[in-house]
């Protein structure tokens, strides 16, 4: 068995999970995903996908590090893995071999690192309400939309490289060449979108009425919206160091392009 506790924000857990979905097929054995709700993800899984089928998955909603079935699953391991262990022995997104071969039948891992790269994201289906909510932005996304995601607030590393005036200068190129585009803004700071929506007038699609905070349901599943919203669009101009933007792009595989990422 494998036991997985994905950290961090809701595209780390979508990587953490797949690749530990990976792990546990080539093992053939079953996956006990611990999905932890805390003030960076504060809502259930099923708050925001339907329920997966799989039979050999099964997702636990856990709201305390001293819930039971997490310290029944986490003592009962024949062996507990960390984030640092996870860098410590994987190369190029992938466990080393020999790493690989020494792991017991009983694994428990909490991390946010992804270490099996995956391209199906099948197990994560929104709920019918979101789906409804997704399918009304991307109606009107024709002839041609164009994805932007601003990482800001906690992200200092995006900050510092994918700047406003990069994203800018993207969304004139992209005009240059395509002027039908518009753009889907997802954004964690509203003064940039002010700034984008005078910059670009008419151009500008968003979730308007979002809810920023992660500590919250209506928050998470705004987020969702944004990333679903999105892995529709023809190209995304997107932020570096971000899971969000690379997740968003390779649902769909869709052409990616990292603000900044040439300076």
């Amino acid at each position: 068995m494998v036991i997985i506790q994905p950290s961090g924000g809701l595209c780390n857990r979508i990587r953490v999970i797949n690749s530990a979905w990976e792990l546990a097929k080539r093992r053939k054995e079953k996956l006990v995903v611990l999905w932890y709700l805390c003030p960076e993800l504060n809502c259930a899984f099923e708050d925001l996908f339907l329920p997966v089928t799989e039979p050999d998955i099964r997702i636990l909603n856990i709201r305390s590090l001293r819930d039971p079935r997490k310290l029944f699953y986490q003592l009962t391991a024949g062996q507990r893995f960390g984030n640092d262990d996870i860098l410590a022995n994987k190369t190029d997104g992938v466990l080393n071999d020999d790493f690989y071969r020494g792991l017991k039948k009983r694994v428990y891992i909490f991390t946010w690192e992804h270490f099996y790269p995956s391209h199906d994201y099948s197990l994560y289906v929104p709920t019918a309400a979101l789906q409804k909510r997704i399918d009304s932005f991307t109606k009107d996304f024709a002839p041609r939309c164009v994805g932007v995601h601003i990482r800001r607030t906690d992200n200092a590393v995006s900050m510092g490289k994918s700047t406003t005036e990069q994203f800018i200068a993207e969304m004139r190129k992209e005009l240059e060449e395509h002027p039908e585009s518009h753009f889907f803004l997802a954004t964690d700071d509203q003064g940039e979108e002010d700034l984008l929506r005078r910059e670009f007038p008419e151009k500008i699609l968003s979730n308007q009425n979002r809810t920023i905070d992660r500590n919250s349901v209506e928050g998470m599943r705004d987020a969702l919206l944004d990333l679903y919203c999105l892995a529709a669009t023809d190209k995304l101009i997107g932020s570096y160091w971000s899971s969000f933007t690379d997740i968003a792009a390779d649902m769909r595989g869709i052409e990616k392009v990292i603000a900044g990422e040439g300076c």
